[in-house]
């Protein structure tokens, strides 16, 4: 049988303490009711004293949610405690959580005050909330800085003052795994009294070691994890719930634990926090950032295309996300990109796949990522074909305010490859003068049209022209990164079919 862990959600307290992500009371109690979703066991809805709003929040999500704790924090005053058992009487499970200090160096420098003088204010403020609810939950602030021995001084006397939850914190996230977790074991075999309360551990993220540290305090004896959605919190932020909660999923065979966390809702409130605070989340965040299950790189992508579980330890269902994302890039391979054309639609030959790929290719060394758009626009220009009497080989062109634009261009013509350079009143209106000179063709340019496949500034170009000779018109189409290139092509691409309507001019090559 599998032990218990207790998720203790800080987002709407800690987590809002991140620079920038202050949420109004409609914004948490949106936030308070996906925390239900999810499944967490105790909310920190706030802080009550801090401010009017803070306490109306608090007070408002205690009333509403009643599958969950509500936990109020208090600083170890009396009027503190008093107004945060204010916030949470109604809650269906109030608890009280309060904290003071214990490091020598918060001590001397921040309350100026003796140790035996912090174990007496603890106890009386312990004693003084369990006046209230039996449900006090006390944090040594600064524990990962404070002495072991005292610690498990303090810990024994605000146990027998009546807490029920003890919280180590790793405050400034000064810990290592090593040293917090024999900090959490020392508590264990040397608080005689331990038995009678819960150890949790509420780690942060300075060093990068918050998940880390959070797992070492559990192996060592913790059985509540302190945590936040998407790790926010104060500077680097904290434990990250999706983290604490899948690691215990996925690695069931080394850590024998599980929390009652619907893993489903992950992704869905990991957008939601995003959302309403403003904080987005690195694409390369483990459980719920943009590339944590897209494959790029070729062999990958054949592996989880054979057998997820090749390059994929999680499943994106069982955190809420829909199916993996094979990104193509150009470290794609051939297996990818037949799968994504034919998630498109397209059913093709191993010719055209060859063909197509080749293209893909040269698209991918130019462009970070090739999307649907991109392949659509590749297939369209490579597999409706007519015959090819111009084929482009190269173009460069030199424009800008103080230079008159000019273009060179290389075409084969029959088979015959010239080069030749000319102006124009623009960078296209030059490389079209040329590329008509060269051609000898008397068509005229009825239409011009430029559009973007895919956003961002890498995103491809689609040019359309409209070509007209002699009572014929064709359209001609070329898609490229470079919009100067993309328009060369379209028009090529329309004077090709002009000269295939010219030998068929019944056939529509539109």
């Amino acid at each position: 049988m599998s032990e218990r862990i207790y998720i203790f959600d800080t987002t709407l307290r800690d987590g809002e303490q991140s620079p920038g992500a202050a949420m109004n009371i409609s914004q948490k109690m949106r936030v308070a009711k996906a925390l239900e979703r999810l499944g967490v066991d105790v909310i920190e809805a706030g802080f009550p004293v801090a401010s009017q709003g803070d306490f109306e929040s608090v007070r408002l999500i205690a009333k509403e949610i009643r599958k969950c704790e509500i936990c109020g924090l208090a600083r170890a005053e009396e009027n503190d405690i008093e107004r945060a058992w204010e916030a949470i009487a109604e809650a269906a499970n109030p608890r009280l959580h309060v904290f003071l200090s214990s490091s020598d160096i918060h001590l001397i420098h921040q309350l100026n005050k003796s140790r035996d003088e912090v174990l007496d204010m603890a106890v009386a403020r312990v004693k003084q909330a369990c006046r209230h609810t039996s449900n006090v939950e006390f944090s040594p602030m600064d524990a990962s800085r404070t002495g072991p021995e005292f610690l498990a001084r303090i810990t024994e006397a605000v146990i027998g003052a009546g807490a029920r939850v003890i919280n180590f914190p790793d405050t400034v996230g000064y810990a290592v795994p090593s040293e917090y977790g024999a900090l959490i074991r020392y508590i264990v075999e040397n608080v005689p009294n331990i038995d009678k309360a819960v150890i949790s551990v509420h780690c942060h993220d300075d060093l990068g070691l918050a998940t880390a540290n959070s797992l070492a305090g559990v192996i060592n004896g913790a059985r509540q994890v302190e945590v936040t959605v998407n790790g926010i919190g104060e500077r680097a932020g904290n434990t990250s719930l999706e983290e604490m909660a899948m690691l215990f999923r996925t690695r069931k065979d080394a850590f024998d634990f599980e929390t009652r966390i619907v893993t489903e809702q992950i992704f869905p409130t990991s957008r939601l926090i995003s959302t309403v605070t403003g904080l987005m989340v690195p694409a390369n965040k483990a459980i719920v950032g943009a590339n944590a299950f897209a494959h790029e790189s070729g062999i990958h992508q054949d592996g989880v295309l054979k057998q997820a579980i090749t390059y994929e330890i999680m499943k994106p269902q069982d955190v809420g996300i829909k199916k993996s994302d094979l990104v193509l890039g150009k470290h794609s391979g051939r297996h990818a990109f037949k799968d994504k054309l034919a998630s498109l639609g397209y059913e093709l030959s191993s010719e055209d796949i060859n063909s197509l790929f080749k293209r893909f290719k040269e698209v991918a060394d130019k462009k970070k990522e090739v999307f649907d758009e991109d392949l659509e626009a590749i297939v369209a220009d490579e597999l409706i074909r007519v015959p090819q009497k111009y084929e482009l080989n190269y173009i460069n062109v030199s424009s800008g305010n103080t230079v008159r634009p000019t273009a060179t261009v290389s075409i084969t013509i029959d088979g015959d490859t010239k080069e030749q350079a000319g102006f124009g009143t623009g960078p296209i209106d030059a490389a079209y003068n040329t590329i008509a000179n060269m051609t000898g063709t008397q068509s005229k340019l009825l239409h011009f049209g430029i559009s973007s496949l895919t956003g961002g500034t890498d995103a491809q170009g689609e040019v359309t022209v409209r070509l007209g000779e002699n009572g014929l018109v064709s359209i001609g189409q070329g898609a490229d990164p470079d919009i100067i290139v993309a328009s060369a092509k379209a028009y090529i691409n329309g004077l090709n079919r002009l000269e295939s309507m010219k030998q068929n001019p019944y056939k529509s090559f539109y």
